[in-house]
């Protein structure tokens, strides 16, 4: 199923780089989008996408998954059963692009972030760099994947979802040999400020990818494909 989206920008010329945004429950995309503008306006040559929901309700209203009454193994279930129509999104944005996974960041935010970091749990190669603002995995991970670049963002004063589930998830990454970095965001609730989204655009912009240490560890080189992916 092809979902529903928003471009936010569409590079004139070829786009070297791909973001795929996925927003909270409640949202749609073209609010969504709004926080698109900033990756945009950031990073020129970007093909910019902001991905919609596939439940949809009253007022535009779209969700992954219903949140009333979710305990955390029924929250695994509904990411799983939707899993396919997110991982799809990724790929078909990928051929429609002509963009590799290792030039291809997913941003998400609350359930969003929820679906990309459950995303790269259920295809592990499916993006070279994740940004997760206020959001949390549906249960840890039990490997960490090699080739992405994880940056957990969260505000610490979430009352949504709590500061823990992000350490949490932190911890467990770098138990497992992951690539993650956490910030807090000081006083800020389960939202994006200006605070956050620097740290999102310092990190796609300045973050050296752990796989470029292991691999010059071991003697090889990044291909073409890795260098593009330094985004």
């Amino acid at each position: 199923m092809k979902l529903d989206h928003f471009v936010v920008q569409r590079p004139v010329s070829t786009p070297s780089q791909l973001f795929l945004l996925y927003h909270g429950a409640g949202d749609n995309p073209v609010a969504m989008g709004q926080i698109g503008r900033w990756f945009a306006e950031s990073f020129p040559q970007a093909l910019v996408i902001s991905i919609g929901a596939p439940v949809s309700g009253s007022d535009n209203f779209r969700q992954w998954y219903a949140t009333d009454n979710l305990t955390d193994e029924h929250r695994q279930y509904c990411v799983d059963a939707v899993m396919g129509d997110f991982v799809d999104s990724v790929h078909h944005w990928q051929q429609e692009s002509g963009i590799k996974a290792e030039a291809t960041a997913l941003i998400g935010f609350s359930q969003g972030g929820t679906m990309v970091l459950e995303g790269i749990k259920a295809a592990p190669n499916l993006a070279g760099r994740v940004v997760v603002f206020s959001g949390r995995f549906a249960s840890l991970p039990q490997q960490a994947p090699r080739r992405t670049t994880i940056h957990l963002i969260h505000g610490d004063d979430d009352d949504q979802v709590p500061l823990n589930y992000a350490q949490e998830a932190e911890a467990k990454l770098l138990e497992l040999g992951g690539d993650v970095t956490l910030n807090i965001v000081e006083d800020l609730t389960h939202a994006i400020d200006h605070r956050a989204m620097q740290y999102a655009l310092d990190h796609l912009h300045y973050t050296v990818p752990k796989r470029y240490f292991d691999e010059a560890l071991s003697g090889s080189t990044p291909g073409d494909e890795d260098v593009i992916s330094l985004i």
